[in-house]
């Protein structure tokens, strides 16, 4: 099994559960979205010195703690996991815990380091509107395969812009998820 380093920030204890049958790793529960200070600061901790990965649910109250944790500790790592990797059986619920150990090692394997401070923009806003990301009919579902595509998960136009660039998504590897995508609406025609 692989060991991972950093300290995974998940939201509870059937999480971490599922996260030690897939890797060798210590993680940090939030116990939901209710975060205290204390559980923050542990976090705050971790970071320092070993570094963390969030690694939430795919739905609302994953994003508002990953924004929580993001905001109180600038620069954390980021693991996304797309939701229909997620679903329960039966879709009764959504989360880490229903995760297979394959889609949760791939999800790590493909973390994303957040800059605190962005450097110059690599995706403009002009970049996004050219692929059809955003303003258009099917530019919702068009930004699902790309957050599937770059594991960034799903977000509206305005966060896919500002993950782009947190994220530091080169030219290249966006060209590479456009070329998944424009390949996907081929599949889809057919």
């Amino acid at each position: 099994m692989k060991k991972i380093k950093e300290i995974i920030v998940v939201e509870g204890k059937s999480d971490t559960l599922a996260i030690k049958r897939s890797v060798i790793a210590d993680t940090i529960e939030t116990n939901g979205s209710e975060i205290s200070i204390d559980t923050l600061n542990r976090i705050k901790r971790a970071h320092e010195t070993r570094g963390i990965i969030v690694f939430t649910d795919p739905d609302f109250p994953g994003k508002r703690i990953r924004q929580i944790v993001s905001e109180f500790v600038p620069g954390c790592k980021h693991a996304y996991l797309d939701k229909a990797d997620a679903l329960a059986k039966g879709n009764k619920g959504v989360g880490v815990e229903h995760a297979s150990r394959e889609a949760i090692i791939a999800a790590l394997s493909h973390v994303r380091e957040e800059l605190i401070e962005p450097e110059d923009e690599l995706i403009s806003w002009d970049d996004l509107m050219s692929a059809g990301l955003t303003g258009g009919s099917d530019s919702k579902h068009r930004r699902e395969i790309i957050g599937k595509e770059l594991r960034l998960g799903y977000m509206n136009a305005k966060q896919l812009h500002k993950r782009l660039n947190m994220f530091r998504v080169t030219p290249a590897e966006f060209e590479q998820a456009l070329k998944a995508l424009y390949s996907n609406e081929e599949d889809n025609k057919a």
